[in-house]
């Protein structure tokens, strides 16, 4: 999937020394101290369905400046924890491996022009990073499980901006501001893809700032259940959320501002799912559609109050807030 690169060989190759040293500096600093592992990179913990997600915890930690160096470190064996510092352009969308960290340093680590694939892969965190102007997603998520996408900041992308789909399974998606975005997050790849996703698609959006984006926060086929809470949307010109196809979503103490379409049952050529609404807060809104049952989150949370949402999630969803 990736496209050929026009970076010279003996910058890739000075790109990937630089990496392969720092792992070699730290693996000799764990053999001197073998009792003591590296400091995890992420911030905080997972809660809802990503919950016990840790990445590369315990492996090495590397950082990354430029677009090959970031390519080698993500797509590597084994885990490791990749500390993106400035802005790296990339061409496509890149592959993520298992148990890898990828988080942002301060406000400035950013992915522009290409996206991040998380295909066939367990175990991953990406947090705390700018997404802009992917030419495709700006994040995939494929036949993986146990992923926790927390604090970004996404925008700009041609498709979706946060997809998961294809019989993934156990993720949390928290604290991110998505904006300037048309098709958002979708839940399910398609209509004819129940056989891999009946059983699976297990996700956690909360905290998330859906700010103007106009559909797809989520859009969910299959997945039972699919737990939305606790996110502020506003001036969200299409829907909100969308459950279909035998879907079941539970959209629970969420503050809706300004939006017609809050949540409804189907969606263009899909057959409705479930949807049960409960506890949210109905700003200058629509009333929001609402059938059948949904099962219950298998994982214990804290519910903030509805009323307080739109507060607490411009406070502290996005990049810097971890």
């Amino acid at each position: 999937m990736r496209r050929t690169s026009a970076r010279s060989q003996m910058g890739r190759t000075l790109a990937v020394a630089t990496a392969v040293a720092a792992i070699a500096g730290l693996t000799a600093w764990q053999g001197a101290a073998a009792e003591q592992a590296p400091p995890a990179l992420a911030a905080g913990s997972p809660e809802g369905y990503g919950a016990g997600t840790t990445g590369g915890a315990g492996g090495p930690t590397v950082t990354v400046s430029d677009a090959d160096a970031f390519i080698d470190a993500a797509a590597s064996d084994g885990p490791l924890q990749i500390r993106v510092s400035g802005t790296i352009q990339l061409d496509d969308m890149e592959k993520v491996t298992s148990d890898k960290t990828i988080v942002g340093t301060g406000t400035s680590g950013a992915i522009t022009g290409g996206g991040l694939n998380v295909s066939k892969a367990d175990n991953v965190i990406i947090q705390n990073l700018r997404f802009t102007g992917a030419d495709d997603d700006a994040i995939n998520v494929q036949y993986s499980t146990h992923v926790w996408i927390d604090h970004n900041d996404i925008s700009d992308a041609y498709d979706g901006a946060c997809d998961v789909k294809r019989a993934s399974d156990s993720v949390t998606i928290s604290w991110n501001h998505f904006h300037d975005q048309d098709k958002n997050a979708l839940l399910g790849h398609s209509d004819d893809n129940g056989s891999e996703d009946r059983g699976k698609l297990h996700v956690s959006y909360h905290h998330n700032w859906f700010d103007a984006t106009t559909q797809r926060n989520p859009r969910v086929r299959f997945g039972n259940p699919v737990h939305v809470y606790n996110n502020y949307y506003n001036d969200n010109s299409g829907y909100g959320v969308a459950s279909t196809e035998d879907a079941g979503v539970l959209v629970e103490g969420n503050y809706f501002e300004n939006v017609e379409d809050p949540y409804h049952l189907g969606e263009a050529d899909s057959g409705p799912g479930s949807l049960v609404a409960r506890n949210n807060q109905l700003v200058n809104s629509g009333p929001g559609q609402t059938g059948g049952s949904v099962s219950t989150p298998s994982y214990s949370y804290r519910l903030d109050s509805a009323a307080n949402v739109k507060s607490i999630v411009r406070a502290g969803a996005g990049v810097g807030h971890i």
